[in-house]
């Protein structure tokens, strides 16, 4: 039994903002911008527009993709690091929002590897028969928790929200092959946030280092690609799309050139979306579906690292 992808779809905010825009209330431009993250815009949600909202609309236009109702579901995990409350769980109120009143709705925080970390269990679940419908949702608002007057940090998210629908299937060489995640606790403090619920009662701002964290991204996704590919006994040509999480583009390729993937294998919407977070990945599946850029049978591999350190590479046939 494998979970595969029945459906997917997404919700980006109708605001955008782009680089010359942020030139006018931070020291930087769109020249700078773009030739160290590659990131043109983003889009930032709208007053009273929450993560829940988000994930709401990427949900149903997943469902419809799938051709599915939302009581064909079994499961909701939504993977978000901006939840709209302490409690309760934001996945219930999508799952509240799209109609859906049956199966059970948690959320999973594992900042920017949440979308893997979702799929993970997502497949563990159906694997082991205790669902046959999952709904994956990664969903942001993380222009919420920047310092829009930290350059280093404000220039780099966006907001935004994309869902896969994972339905068991018994077809051969199919769905999810691998999903693997890892975490190590000792490098949190090289990107966190200066606040949280029990340590100051705020949400706190999004603070990075900046280098310690490309160092670790490029080598943690590039070994976690390599050990997953190793364990299903495939080398690097039997990739069709590398779609990491889009954290900046030059991370991408350094990624892409680590493992020894040509550049045109590589899926990037960070110029679009900035960093989305647990959104990424599913948003840059969903654009490069919609372009005709992925086929069926093609081989998708799907790295992220993310705030705890925490990273992982899920693997699916399409």
């Amino acid at each position: 039994m494998r979970a595969a992808v029945k459906g997917y779809g997404y919700y980006l905010p109708a605001r955008i903002v782009t680089n010359d825009e942020l030139a006018g209330s931070i020291d930087t431009n769109d020249e700078w911008i773009v030739e160290r993250t590659g990131i043109k815009q983003r889009h930032i949600a709208g007053e009273g527009e929450f993560t829940s909202h988000l994930g709401a609309k990427a949900a149903i236009n997943a469902l419809k993709n799938a051709g599915l109702e939302p009581n064909d579901i079994d499961m909701l995990i939504l993977a978000t690091t901006t939840p709209d409350d302490t409690m309760p769980a934001t996945a219930t109120k999508i799952q509240q929002q799209i109609g859906m009143t049956r199966g059970s709705a948690f959320d999973v925080n594992a900042a920017c590897s949440g979308f893997v970390y979702a799929m993970t269990i997502a497949d563990s679940f159906i694997k082991s028969g205790a669902a046959k419908r999952i709904l994956v949702v990664g969903a942001e608002t993380f222009s919420r928790i920047l310092d829009w007057k930290d350059r280093s940090t404000c220039i780099l998210f966006g907001d935004g929200a994309a869902a896969l629908v994972l339905e068991a299937s018994q077809e051969e060489d199919k769905g999810v092959l691998f999903a693997k995640i890892y975490s190590d606790g000792n490098h949190h403090a090289i990107l966190n946030t200066s606040g949280g619920v029990s340590s100051t009662g705020t949400a706190g701002y999004v603070s990075m280092n900046g280098k310690e964290v490309f160092r670790h991204a490029v080598s943690k996704m590039s070994d976690s690609v390599l050990e997953a590919l190793a364990s299903l006994n495939l080398d690097v040509a039997a990739i069709d799309k590398l779609i990491p999480h889009q954290a900046n583009v030059r991370i991408l390729q350094a990624v892409g050139k680590r493992i020894g993937l040509p550049e045109e294998k590589l899926v990037s919407t960070v110029a679009y979306n900035a960093n989305t977070s647990s959104a990424s990945i599913p948003l840059a599946i969903a654009y490069a579906a919609d372009k005709g850029q992925i086929n069926p049978g093609d081989l998708l591999v799907m790295p992220a690292l993310g705030a705890g350190l925490t990273w992982g590479t899920c693997i699916i046939r399409w």
